[in-house]
């Protein structure tokens, strides 16, 4: 007897096809892009700073004239590096960052991705510094130059940070510093006209994680959002919800002030203001259904990477025919 294939065999069976070329392009592309072969070196101008003498400090500041303030005499600066708080700072980057030689690799992937797809891209010097544990400013991105602040990335649970929420010192980790260039760089090649509602938004943010899908691949997803496992887990479980809640509440083309605060910036958890949602769910939850919004939109157009970075709200909303997961 013949074996008899039911409809939903014969659906698996393609599933597993599509996964295998999808895999198999996804394979080609970054065998391509590691033809770029980028090479950086980090520049450790903490630890420079850290080891230097009065007779070379004049040697350092040539080096380095944009990290030395005019204001400031070079008495200024030695009694700086022998400061009890910079002895501290400098000797707990030491031992988190004593072997930088993978995080190099990873910012030649970057650099590697970045090169490809925008051709104009030159990669900038690195300079790692210390920053007094200014976690607002992780990093700063010029054309030139990339400045790490290696002290906000010392690890999540790491004394230095017991008076910052608990929500923010998640992303202050080692493990953190490539997605951060990325979220950078992507806000340099993203063009918006306006930002006014919800959507918008959420576009905005959905196309800088759509960015960091092809830049930084070698994230996972939980990463390139900044999020744990169980929360990624909990915005794909709950997709339906969410995009139903928006609707219903007519919230996708509202201006209210208030809305980027609920569901966009950073914070501990979305606001719902149902009190088993709110506890639940993760912050920045109108990111994550931009990113949704956007993929659908890449997945169903002819449409390039430069293309959709300048692409405005309404397009890509339209042609996205998006539909939340079940």
């Amino acid at each position: 007897m013949m074996p008899k294939f039911s409809w939903k065999s014969v659906s698996f069976i393609f599933f597993v096809f599509t996964c295998l070329v999808s895999c198999g392009k996804a394979d080609k592309l970054e065998a391509e892009i590691s033809k770029v072969n980028t090479d950086i070196e980090l520049e450790r101008f903490d630890s420079l700073f850290a080891a230097v003498t009065p007779q070379g400090l004049p040697d350092l500041k040539a080096k380095y004239p944009f990290m030395f303030s005019d204001k400031y005499p070079d008495a200024f600066w030695l009694d700086k590096k022998e400061d009890t708080l910079q002895i501290q700072l400098f000797n707990e980057v030491s031992k988190t960052f004593d072997d930088s030689e993978a995080l190099e690799r990873e910012l030649e992937d970057l650099f590697n991705h970045l090169s490809y797809y925008f051709h104009e891209f030159n990669p900038p010097r690195i300079i790692t510094v210390t920053n007094d544990v200014d976690y607002r400013n992780r990093v700063i991105v010029t054309d030139t130059i990339a400045v790490i602040a290696l002290d906000t990335y010392l690890g999540s649970e790491h004394e230095f940070y017991g008076a910052i929420p608990k929500y923010i010192r998640a992303g202050l980790t080692k493990e953190q510093i490539v997605v951060d260039l990325a979220t950078e760089y992507g806000e340099k090649y993203i063009f918006q006209p306006q930002r006014k509602t919800l959507l918008d938004e959420m576009i905005y943010f959905g196309k800088l994680l759509y960015f960091k899908d092809l830049i930084i691949p070698f994230k996972s997803e939980a990463e390139r959002i900044g999020y744990t496992a169980s929360e990624l887990d909990w915005a794909r479980a709950n997709e339906e919800y969410i995009w139903r809640f928006f609707v219903e509440r007519e919230l996708l083309y509202s201006n209210d002030v208030k809305l980027p605060r609920r569901f966009i910036n950073p914070a501990p958890f979305s606001k719902f203001y149902l009190e088993d949602i709110d506890a639940e769910s993760p912050g920045r939850i109108g990111q994550y259904m931009g990113w949704q919004i956007v993929r659908a939109f890449m997945n169903n157009n002819d449409v390039s990477l430069k293309e959709m970075l300048t692409a405005d709200t309404q397009e890509i909303f339209n042609k996205s025919k998006f539909k939340p997961r079940k």
